[in-house]
């Protein structure tokens, strides 16, 4: 088989990859020159291994797979999948898997980092510096005495439930699907209670991935369903959250806090007035992509797994349903 790989993969993974698959004909599109979490464009001269391929690992463009005509298996390094997973972006046939499994701790812990410096107002005593301002910001909250609710319990929501119910929270969760509880979860809810529970949590967690059924969930009116004081983590897709609905929520002290690793338009403007909101923290989508080495490490076995699998014609490990961008295979 033809395997290209359109994400940056060092010596060692390339290495990996070559004893996995020793008989096909591998295509690294992407330099090793440079550090492995180095983003990397597309270069077009690689097009014609697209369109000849019989898997793909990575992201390649989207508009050109149409003609990829020998493609039946394409890997994601990203746990998200749309574009691809809408509906006609891939040939008939394509078995679509994203890296779901990947990401939990570094998104988890990114997470837990940015609830920790809300609940203690460290970002406004880092704002506070440049100033020479020493000036007591007042109460702080406790992770230990929250009700945490986690809307998307995958895998960075299993992560990042497991810390805080390590540090004491009650924490809750929210699937679309009738799944078995976790043990470490006090209580699991289908999405339709979502607006019924709102207003018992302390700090609610979106941890969610891009389609229509997630597209604006929390608008102006569910924010406002929202516990008084209460703080709202996104890591998902920016578009689960209206952005002026949440800059309206923080400004007006509804909200005592939000941070946002995705947000809706992304890149957010650098106008947007969600910016100059003292109580939001925003990072540019990092919170996953390769900076965690145990996270770039984790995306290459779960690529080598779904190949082998492919091959022996077992079910594959993150194979993920077209149109929806929900894994067909679940491990919790």
């Amino acid at each position: 088989m033809k395997i290209t790989v359109i994400m940056p993969y060092d010596e060692p993974s390339r290495a990996k990859l070559r004893a996995a698959c020793p008989n096909d004909e591998l295509v690294f599109a992407y330099d090793t020159t440079l550090p492995y979490d180095a983003k990397q464009k597309f270069d077009e001269k690689y097009l014609p291994d697209v369109l000849s391929s019989d898997i793909i690992l990575g992201q390649p463009p989207v508009d050109a797979l149409k003609d990829a005509d020998k493609l039946g298996l394409l890997v994601l390094s990203m746990a998200g999948t749309e574009p691809y997973s809408l509906p006609g972006k891939l040939p008939a046939g394509v078995r679509l898997c994203n890296s779901s499994g990947a990401y939990g701790r570094a998104i988890g812990e990114h997470m837990l980092a940015s609830a920790m410096m809300l609940s203690k107002k460290l970002h406004l005593y880092r704002d506070q510096m440049p100033k020479g301002a020493w000036v007591d910001r007042g109460s702080v909250t406790s992770i230990c005495d929250m009700k945490v609710l986690i809307v998307g319990l995958g895998d960075i929501g299993i992560h990042f439930g497991r810390l805080c119910k390590a540090m004491g929270a009650f924490v809750a969760g929210v699937r679309r699907s009738g799944k078995t509880k976790p043990d470490f979860i006090d209580a699991l809810y289908p999405r339709e209670a979502l607006d019924e529970i709102l207003p018992d949590y302390d700090l609610v967690a979106l941890c969610l991935p891009g389609n229509p059924e997630t597209a604006g969930l929390f608008g102006a009116e569910r924010i406002a369903l929202m516990k008084q004081g209460s703080i709202l983590l996104n890591v998902g897709r920016g578009s689960a959250i209206d952005s002026l609905a949440l800059y309206d929520a923080l400004t007006s002290g509804h909200l005592a806090g939000a941070a946002v690793d995705v947000t809706d338009p992304e890149p957010l403007p650098s106008d947007h007035p969600l910016w100059q909101a003292e109580n939001c923290l925003i990072t540019p989508h990092i919170s996953g992509f390769y900076h965690l080495r145990k996270t770039y490490d984790n995306i290459v076995d779960i690529a080598i797994e779904n190949i082998r699998r492919y091959k022996a014609g077992e079910a594959l490990l993150t194979q993920v349903d077209l149109g929806t961008g929900y894994r067909v295979t679940q491990q919790y």
